[in-house]
């Protein structure tokens, strides 16, 4: 099977094709290249590789049995400067960092179709042009599979993956934009089921464009066909007849002739909510055959934690591990579950370590999100499932609300769905502003109109309304009562959301009622443990009338659940508030001022940075901290400040002695 890309300059000193059999070209014309096909591997690896490769990673990847690994690399990458290298010009590159390739003056096939995949060029003459050059009917360095090298076997095999489910999301926008009907557009959609012949929406786009040709004997014949497909994986076809009839119905056909039973529809069945949805699949162990279960385990439990989550559509462990026993790769399975993100990733131990390098990616666009390596220390085996689920399931789920706020942001205001709307919110929500908390509101309330029972709005109401009794933007009693209101209406919609029980935890703790506070709080902890914001509002009550040693704590584990949190500031902020209430004034200054070094920090922010300071002694900054603070609300006081919070007489006094030092009284 042949693959061709049609590269955008032709007067590139080389060009580079991995779709295929690897070939290479320079100045047009073909290139020998080296007969070793570890030295072709490595020729792929670097040309590739975002950043410089080490040594012993090159070595571990390709030349892991020979007993001299580094004269195997040394003389493969002079089989590279012989091919690559001219008198003027040194692309193969290596110093103490690493080796790397500097391919800037030719193109490589792969990134070529990257590049069309991520254009936002959707002319036809493009899009035509796109669709014949990237024919992709081959695979990811065609024959080049190397016997005993699992490491790189993996990278293989998952590039591969990636660049089909590219070409796939290629062809899905091309489907996109030509007419439903058009020949291109029934191409794509052909090419596509070919690819992926179990995926749901590309059947139904194509009975649909069948129907609209007035095609309906094709139509049925292609129902047909993909029904027996269908039951012979054991899948429920009912949608894709439904689809047909409905198809038949808009364009003027006949009814559907019966294929499978459909049930009758249920009347009391409620309308679906959209939310964003992810699957996580087993993540594969190496060496290859492991028998420790450990990459299903945790997947397992990754997906169980997000669940608790209650934020997303979660796919049930028993269908992604289904999909990973036929040997389905992970962006085919998302496609196949009809999921927006599927997370994936390798295991590897090693040196007392369990290594996790895992990608979230978003399954229409075949795009990475977000991907890193995670390791825990190979100690009891339970320990290291939990400290490496923690980190999963905050990085999934934080990745996935920023990814939904970004796309949110690019949709026309009109055409927001709930989910949509309440992710508009969230963008405004999170830049603690007076301006922006009243657009966060009227988004929230946009997705409360939209779907009443969608819970996450409720709670974002609840925090607009604190803010505003929080930072004095309004009348406080009124803005609590609202923020009470609000919070108690999700927990009406969905009591098993932790974010509503952390939004009425927040408004018991505005209306004086810690006791209270405290036990929504912790419930909301008690639902999801991975639930970083219920984590820092328990420190954030603690830190000024309980326990200050648990407000540590807390903050401590939200920050290690959310490192990146748009509420940082905040969970710093109270770290700060904590050590002060301990008499620990040195560490209370130094975590106050990097909280306010936070971009998003407010007001009150600064407040806890200059009374800090100054109880640490250090005057002279706490002045500049007054400074920069009046600047941007002349007039701040302590009152301002205590009205704000709700500290114990230890807490309170200290900040009186403070506010009399630097001119705060």
């Amino acid at each position: 099977m042949a693959t061709t890309v049609e590269f955008t300059a032709s007067s590139s000193e080389f060009e580079l094709r991995l779709l295929g059999p690897m070939a290479m070209l320079r100045r047009g014309q073909a290139l020998i290249l080296p007969p070793s096909r570890k030295a072709r591997a490595l020729l792929a690896l670097l040309a590739l590789a975002p950043r410089p490769m080490s040594r012993d990673q090159l070595c571990e990847m390709l030349w892991d049995r020979p007993s001299d690994p580094r004269a195997e690399l040394r003389s493969a990458l002079s089989k590279l400067r012989a091919l690559l290298d001219e008198p003027l010009r040194k692309r193969v590159l290596a110093n103490a960092q690493g080796v790397h390739l500097d391919l800037g003056d030719g193109i490589i096939d792969v990134r070529e179709l990257e590049s069309q995949v991520r254009s936002r060029n959707d002319s036809s003459a493009t899009l035509a042009s796109s669709i014949h050059a990237a024919g992709f009917d081959g695979e990811f360095l065609a024959g080049l599979d190397i016997d005993g090298a699992p490491i790189y076997a993996h990278w293989v095999m998952a590039e591969r993956r990636r660049w089909r489910s590219l070409y796939i999301a290629l062809l899905e926008r091309m489907a996109d934009h030509f007419p439903p009907q058009s020949a291109e557009a029934l191409d794509c959609l052909s090419r596509w089921l070919r690819l992926l012949p179990h995926d749901r929406r590309a059947h139904e786009r194509l009975l649909d464009a069948l129907a609209r040709r007035g095609q309906l004997r094709e139509g049925d014949a292609h129902l047909a066909t993909a029904v027996r497909l269908f039951d012979c994986e054991g899948q429920d076809a009912t949608d894709l007849v439904q689809a047909w009839r409905l198809a038949r119905e808009r364009h003027g056909g006949s009814a559907v002739r019966a294929v499978v039973q459909e049930p009758p529809p249920s009347a009391s069945e409620p309308p679906h909510l959209r939310r964003g949805s992810v699957a996580v699949m087993p993540f594969e162990e190496l060496p290859y055959g492991s028998s420790s279960g450990f990459g299903r385990y945790l997947a397992y439990d990754v997906t169980t934690r997000l669940a608790k989550l209650r934020s997303l559509f979660v796919i049930a462990p028993a269908s992604t591990s289904a999909l990973e026993a036929r040997g389905m790769g992970a962006e085919a399975a998302a496609r196949v579950l009809d999921v927006d993100y599927v997370a994936t990733g390798l295991l590897r131990r090693g040196c007392g370590q369990i290594a996790l390098s895992t990608q979230l990616i978003h399954t229409r666009s075949a795009r990475v999100v977000w991907a890193d390596s995670l390791s825990a220390a190979e100690s009891e085996p339970f320990d290291v499932l939990d400290e490496l689920c923690n980190q999963l399931v905050a990085a999934i789920a934080d990745q996935v609300e920023l990814a939904e706020r970004q796309r949110a942001v690019l949709k026309p205001p009109g055409s927001l769905d709930a989910w949509e709307a309440h992710h508009r919110g969230l963008e405004h929500m999170y830049r603690f502003r007076r301006e922006e908390n009243e657009l966060a509101r009227h988004w929230f309330e946009t997705a409360t109109r939209l779907e009443p029972g969608f819970s996450r709005p409720h709670a974002g109401l609840s925090f607009t309304h604190w803010q505003n009794a929080f930072q004095g933007w309004g009348d406080r009693a009124r803005e609590t009562e609202l923020a009470w209101r609000h919070a108690n209406e999700g927990l009406i919609a969905d009591d098993q959301d932790p974010a509503i029980h952390w939004a009425l935890g927040r408004a018991h703790w505005l209306r004086g009622q810690v006791a209270e506070s405290l036990a929504e709080l912790n419930q909301s902890v008690l639902l999801s443990p991975n639930f970083s914001q219920g984590h820092y509002a328990l420190a954030f009550v603690h830190s000024q009338s309980g326990d200050a040693h648990a407000a540590i704590a807390s903050a401590d584990h939200a920050r290690e659940l959310s490192p990146f949190d748009p509420m940082l500031f905040a969970m710093l902020a109270t770290r700060a508030m904590a050590l002060m209430r301990q008499g620990r004034m040195d560490q209370a200054a130094d975590w106050a001022v990097r909280a306010s070094a936070r971009p998003n920090a407010h007001q009150h922010i600064r407040g806890i940075e200059a009374h800090c300071l100054e109880l640490a002694g250090r005057h002279d900054e706490a002045l500049q901290a007054v400074a920069a603070l009046r600047r941007e609300h002349p007039g701040y006081s302590v009152t301002d400040f205590l009205r704000a919070f709700h500290f114990a007489d230890d807490g309170e006094s200290l900040i009186r002695r403070a506010a009399v030092g630097i001119g705060l009284a």
